[in-house]
């Protein structure tokens, strides 16, 4: 329940400040978790990624500043983050339907996009499948990139990762390499300077302590933890986000335990990731509440 409780803090931290430069650190702080992790659940919980909820909600807002009358168009445009007249303008036109100036003009129409509230329901009796698991530290072979949370772009770059790591051969290379062939991992890990929107993200495989690292990439250090593993079973990318989403909306505000945000692994072992039939794995560190 306190994590249920946590993220509706973190919306009404946005609410609050929709007219301040939001920090996704500060938004991501009050939800327990890192800026990467936060966007992502959110974005499967509710539809739509945290950039975008923010952009409705100013755009609601400064349309109702606007109807009301008295106020400049570029001022309004200040007030709710947009550095020129007509950058705000084309947004507003998007969202409303008609440019800033029109609805100031009486009997205008504009659209609204209400805040979020967390509320608590009974729903489900579902059947998850996961499993606690302690696992011993394990060392992994991965290629890293810098990943940026700015503008939710780290929704669209981890994808097209992996899309060049398959073209490029740095999948088969780690493959090759990998002292486990179960799994490759895409491994997520926690912004530890606040200050910056940006965190590390690797695609990797377990490997041996001794072995020879070629140029490009790099040697880490998984910490020994307890892990909630969580299985998903269907094509890709449709049922680990399906997990994503289950695990957050249905495991986490009814149990003892909560993630502890320091990084995560989605786990997919060789085969037909297409397939009805494929089955992937979450892996998340945690700690009992």
């Amino acid at each position: 329940m306190d994590w249920v409780l946590s993220i509706q803090k973190a919306i009404d931290y946005i609410e609050e400040n929709l007219t301040e430069d939001i920090s996704y650190e500060k938004i991501a702080s009050l939800g327990f978790s890192s800026s990467f992790h936060f966007q992502r659940i959110f974005s499967l919980l509710c539809g739509y990624s945290l950039g975008e909820y923010i952009r409705l909600r100013r755009l609601t807002l400064a349309g109702i500043e606007l109807s009301r009358g008295g106020r400049k168009v570029i001022d309004v445009a200040l007030k709710y983050g947009y550095d020129s007249p007509d950058s705000f303008a084309k947004a507003f036109f998007k969202f409303h339907g008609i440019t800033p100036s029109q609805a100031r003009a009486e009997g205008s129409t504009l659209k609204s996009f209400s805040p979020l509230s967390i509320k608590i329901s009974l729903e489900g009796g579902n059947t998850m499948d996961y499993r606690i698991e302690e696992k011993d530290a394990f060392n992994v072979i991965e290629k890293v990139e810098i990943q940026t949370t700015e503008n939710d772009e780290n929704l669209k770059s981890i994808t097209k990762f992996w899309e060049r790591a398959h073209a490029d051969g740095t999948v088969d290379k780690l493959e090759d390499l990998a002292s486990d062939k179960k799994y490759l991992f895409g491994v997520c890990y926690e912004n530890k300077n606040p200050k910056e929107k940006t965190f590390e993200y690797s695609i990797a495989a377990i490997c041996d302590n001794e072995i020879e690292i070629p140029e490009g990439f790099r040697k880490n250090t998984i910490p020994k933890n307890t892990w909630l593993i969580f299985t998903c079973i269907g094509a890709m990318p449709h049922a680990i986000q399906e997990g994503w989403k289950k695990i957050f909306s249905e495991f986490f505000p009814t149990s003892v335990y909560r993630p502890t945000g320091k990084f995560d692994i989605e786990a997919y072992p060789d085969g037909d990731t297409d397939s009805a039939d494929y089955l992937s794995e979450i892996w998340i560190p945690i700690e009992r509440k």
